[in-house]
């Protein structure tokens, strides 16, 4: 029972990361309204800006802050610029875009992917050390999101800085590489004892 609870939490994450790539598929096959039943969702458990989310058939997987604004037309660095990048889903240029930022993506595909390697490694693991997942796992995500969010409006207390996809990438994998090897062998302890 309990190696089937553990199987289907992390299938329902992984889903959780790869269904955000059906969006574009059915927005590209001519489906807007289906993709709608993905994009809208997950607005709720992610901000989906336009120029910090991967594409589908489109010019390019990944676009800058400046090449999004020039190719969408949007200017981000208003509030309802900001929102207009969020509810952008892209066109036939720049494709279409993934439902779950780059980010969450690294986040819940390492967790997922994770997951599948400490299924079979179960009975020989136990949970990392709190401070590796502090100095792994959160530290790097912070400096990344933290420096990037202060740097920009309303706060601008640093100079500028968007940071890129591929060190969201990273910073989003190491966050969601530590957390499956911390959470689930303390479920799975949890659950035996």
């Amino acid at each position: 029972m309990q190696q089937r609870w553990l199987t289907l939490l992390i299938g329902g994450i992984l889903a959780y990361a790869l269904l955000p790539f059906l969006a574009p598929v059915l927005m590209q096959l001519g489906y807007p309204q289906a993709a709608q039943w993905i994009y809208v969702p997950y607005k709720f458990t992610c901000h989906t800006y336009g120029f910090r989310s991967f594409y589908l058939f489109g010019e390019a997987f990944a676009y800058d802050r400046e090449t999004f604004e020039r190719l969408s037309g949007l200017n981000t660095r208003t509030a309802s610029g900001l929102l207009a990048a969020r509810d952008f889903q892209g066109n036939t240029r720049i494709g279409y875009k993934v439902a779950l930022c780059q980010r969450d993506v690294a986040i819940y595909l390492a967790m997922g992917l994770n997951g599948l390697v400490y299924l079979r490694l179960r009975r020989r693991t136990q949970p990392i050390p709190w401070w590796l997942f502090i100095a792994v796992g959160l530290v790097p995500i912070a400096v990344d999101g933290v420096s990037q969010l202060i740097s920009q409006p309303p706060f601008n207390l640093i100079p500028f800085r968007e940071s890129t996809w591929l060190l969201r990438l990273i910073t989003g994998g190491l966050l969601g590489t530590t957390l499956a090897w911390l959470v689930f062998p303390l479920l799975d302890g949890l659950l035996r004892d």
